[in-house]
């Protein structure tokens, strides 16, 4: 096993990468709670419970998801990268498809499988790596920081300090309530852990944020840690079954949004964590298309298990800072997110006010892309702009995407840059057009 790891090349050794491996999953292990509550949309006390993904469900389909993408990205791969449902993209599905658009969650489902079997050909073909060179790296860099800013403003919805306001839309609450309150610290401690740089600090502030709240009776108490693995048989397999569904102008650019955000999240996480752990050989990602395919198969597998798009995790990081440097640490991480599987009671004390915090610290580290945009450059600085700021106030990243690209190919355009668009950039110009004029409601 050592040498099949490559121990002795990377100058590593089990004990470091079992610790690697331990250490990423602290920093992720937040998505095991933080994804059921988002699918079912926890924080939206008025929608309709027969409507809501099963909790329990969604639980097991993140953590097996979880398993699987990152052991075989170690096995196959053999990279120190693990995944896990992504962030963004889950608030994707069920605050922008099921919420905004009122498409069913089994629907989204099958949405999210047939993504990744676009994903999986692309990668078997070579024409992955074509599309991400065809997109300005200014609209990759706006894409990501836009879903950051997004995801921060479900969270201070979630805490309850950002309300309704019907003379301004939005605005700040009094922020006397006992859960907002209770947000606010658990924002402070998380913001503490991470300036700290203590690895896990989302999770570890997600742990003491509960604990706090089951102090004061903000929270109820579990009445059991550990417990038997839920039925995941309210989503496996549904994205199947509701394929026939997905046959609709709306499911369309359902589909392209998944496959487009995934798309640049997970490839652009591939080549930061490689580049971190010294991986990349000639500014070249070694075994990068069994890397790409364990990612594109995963978004297949967590779809049919019960969860929104899988990607490889930025947080895998924080296992390379660690030391780990060969695919064993991946495994690693795997093997314990099946170790969490007996831990679903849990769920129970992972209310909006323990969340709030991790979607806003997300948010700010996805955010941080904006400095890499060049915005001394009007004709990019336009489309970026439109493309940040259109997701947090249309309260949908597919939007958001579609005014980007629509502005990019005009700007540059009129700025006599035509020629350096790439022609995929004019197809996509079309097909957002398309979005607007027929698939928005």
């Amino acid at each position: 096993m050592r040498k099949y790891f490559q121990f002795d090349e990377l100058g590593t050794n089990y004990r470091t990468e079992i610790i690697a491996g331990l250490t990423t999953f602290l920093s992720m292990a937040y998505i095991l709670f933080v994804n059921p509550f988002t699918l079912s949309l926890g924080a939206v006390k008025d929608f309709p419970d027969e409507l809501r993904i099963d909790q329990g469900a969604v639980f097991v389909a993140t953590a097996l998801a979880a398993a699987y993408g990152s052991i075989l990205m170690g096995v196959l791969a053999r990279y120190p990268i693990a995944l896990a449902p992504g962030m963004g993209l889950n608030a994707f599905f069920a605050f922008t498809v099921v919420l905004h658009m009122g498409i069913p969650w089994q629907t989204a489902l099958a949405g999210v499988f047939v993504s990744g079997i676009i994903f999986t050909i692309l990668s078997l073909t070579g024409i992955r790596e074509k599309i991400i060179d065809a997109i300005p790296v200014e609209l990759k860099y706006a894409v990501s920081a836009g879903i950051g800013l997004f995801i921060t403003f479900i969270g201070l919805q979630n805490a309850g300090i950002i309300v309704n306001n019907d003379a301004t839309l939005v605005g700040l609450s009094d922020l006397k309530d006992g859960n907002t309150l209770l947000a606010i610290f658990g924002l402070f401690i998380t913001v503490v852990l991470m300036v700290k740089k203590v690895n896990g600090g989302v999770f570890y502030g997600m742990v003491i944020t509960a604990v706090v709240g089951m102090i004061f009776g903000l929270i109820e108490v579990p009445k059991q840690i550990v417990g038997a693995i839920p039925d995941i048989s309210p989503t496996f397999g549904v994205a199947i079954e509701h394929l026939p569904d997905i046959l609709s102008l709306k499911m369309l650019g359902v589909v392209l949004t998944f496959f487009i955000v995934d798309f640049f999240d997970a490839t652009g996480t591939l080549l930061a964590v490689a580049n971190q752990a010294g991986l990349l050989k000639n500014n070249k990602l070694p075994r990068a298309g069994k890397a790409l395919l364990v990612d594109a198969t995963a978004v297949m597998v967590g779809a049919v298990f019960g969860t929104s798009t899988t990607t490889s995790y930025i947080e895998s990081s924080a296992g390379v800072a660690a030391g780990g440097r060969s695919g064993f640490s991946a495994v690693v991480t795997g093997i314990l997110f099946l170790l969490a599987l007996f831990f679903s009671p849990l769920l129970s004390v992972i209310t909006a006010p323990v969340t709030a915090p991790a979607l806003i610290i997300v948010g700010v580290l996805m955010a941080s892309s904006i400095g890499e945009i060049d915005w001394k450059k009007f004709e990019v600085a336009v489309p970026a702009f439109f493309t940040l700021i259109t997701m947090p106030l249309s309260y949908s990243i597919a939007t958001g995407i579609a005014v980007g690209f629509i502005f990019y190919p005009i700007t540059m355009i009129l700025k006599g840059r035509g020629k350096d668009v790439h022609p995929l950039l004019y197809v996509l110009f079309v097909v957002f057009i398309c979005y607007f004029v027929f698939l928005r409601e």
